[in-house]
């Protein structure tokens, strides 16, 4: 099997994996702070083992590498929990669709911090994914595990793609650290800042709750990081971004199947129209072409 197969083999396998992590997520039957808990705790323990085996824990840490390495797990962390939460308040459909935005939040960062030019392609494909977005708001689901508070579900997977993008910025303060190590760092951090608030009083009391977390801790984090991280070092950049939206097909059609989820036709489009906004800006797609200057006749 070549590189770029085996890398391709990899990043769908990842893909396919995190987009089960709702089900599990809402198989736990925990609040949403238990289970960004539990999956530092077993993340963390699936991550030291991965980490020892492949030599990263060797002269590797420093302090300058840990506290970036806080900074991010505090902003990924905050992400999970608040990814959780909607999918409670709004469905997993929706809250995944909503949450794929961290691709344009990326994007407004790298403009307001690094001075990145704002294309116009750019700008078009951010004004198709807010139109996106106003469908998905405006729409009258009927099925599914959530529907709590759907405008707050919303809410909450907006503000998990900020964080995600916060965590992505500071990582990249970190280039040439292994990522494993990082994921590491992060889901330690992630056990000192929500061990105050876990329910350690209230135990899982049932074999399905815990075999969920330990499968959200152990596959969905310690196993997806390897998979993931192992096909980036393989695959170009324009491959590694198309497959990666294997992650919310996934996703939904875990929520159509397993939970009876019926979007409306406007959320449908909203969702269809984030997706492909979001693959056409990071797999470059040009709606606008940039005008060639007229040669000048003598």
């Amino acid at each position: 099997m070549n590189e770029q197969l085996r890398g391709t083999a990899e990043m769908t396998a990842a893909m396919t994996i995190l987009g089960t992590i709702g089900w599990f997520v809402v198989m736990s039957d925990r609040p949403a702070m238990d289970v960004v808990f539990w999956r530092c705790v077993f993340g963390a323990a699936a991550l030291l083992v991965i980490c020892g085996a492949m030599g990263l824990l060797r002269g590797l840490v420093n302090m300058r590498m840990l506290l970036w390495a806080s900074f991010g797990g505090i902003a990924i962390v905050t992400n999970w929990y608040l990814l959780f939460q909607s999918y409670s308040m709004a469905s997993i459909s929706v809250s995944t669709a909503v949450y794929n935005t961290q691709p344009f939040m990326l994007v407004l960062f790298g403009a307001v911090f690094f001075g990145e030019k704002l294309t116009a392609n750019k700008f078009i494909w951010l004004g198709i994914a807010f139109g996106g977005l106003l469908l998905i708001i405006a729409g009258k689901p009927s099925g599914g595990v959530g529907g709590s508070d759907y405008a707050g579900g919303i809410l909450m997977a907006l503000g998990a793609a900020f964080f995600w993008a916060t965590a992505a910025i500071i990582t990249k303060k970190l280039s040439g650290t292994p990522p494993h190590l990082i994921a590491l760092v992060q889901v330690c951090v992630g056990i000192l800042m929500l061990a105050p608030f876990a329910k350690l009083h209230d135990l899982p009391n049932t074999t399905a709750s815990w075999s969920a977390l330990i499968t959200i801790g152990v596959v969905h984090t310690g196993i997806m990081y390897v998979l993931m991280y192992g096909a980036v070092q393989k695959l170009p950049t324009h491959l590694q971004g198309s497959l990666s939206f294997i992650y919310p097909v996934v996703a939904i059609v875990v929520d159509l199947i397993a939970f009876g989820y019926r979007p409306d036709m406007g959320q449908i489009i909203g969702a269809i129209a984030i997706l492909i906004a979001a693959a056409g800006m990071n797999l470059g797609w040009r709606i606008m072409r940039p005008r060639t200057p007229k040669s000048i006749q003598n």
